[in-house]
């Protein structure tokens, strides 16, 4: 499979994720010139997103840190939580995961997701 980094726009090298966290947890796309990468499905080659550098990381953090509160607190399954996300930021389910979101998307999830907790009885 052949990743190519967003930012910079090289092919990203099919590594060890101890290049990154200094222990092992599988394989990872990674591009050093950028500090990006993203990890793989076990055992595929395949992507569990798009590469993503330190500010978009650090996004995707806050945006499943409020998203995953809607389908771990048992308020709905984590199906029924992308499919009401999708709805939310008007995107097709199949395009609904934060591993494929920008930083925009991401910001968007912590708005929506901020505003429905906020506006919660």
């Amino acid at each position: 499979m052949n990743v190519i980094c967003q930012y910079c726009g090289k092919p990203a090298q099919f590594v060890d994720s101890s290049r990154v966290y200094r222990k092992s947890y599988g394989m990872i796309y990674y591009c050093k010139p950028c500090n990006a990468w993203v990890g793989v499905h076990e055992g595929t080659k395949k992507p569990l997103g798009v590469l993503a550098n330190a500010e978009l990381r650090r996004w995707k953090k806050k945006a499943h840190f409020y998203f995953d509160r809607l389908w771990k607190s048992k308020l709905m399954s984590r199906k029924a939580a992308y499919k009401w996300l999708s709805g939310q930021l008007h995107k097709p389910v199949a395009q609904t995961h934060i591993g494929m979101f920008d930083v925009s998307d991401c910001k968007r999830v912590v708005e929506v997701v901020f505003k429905f907790w906020r506006d919660q009885p």
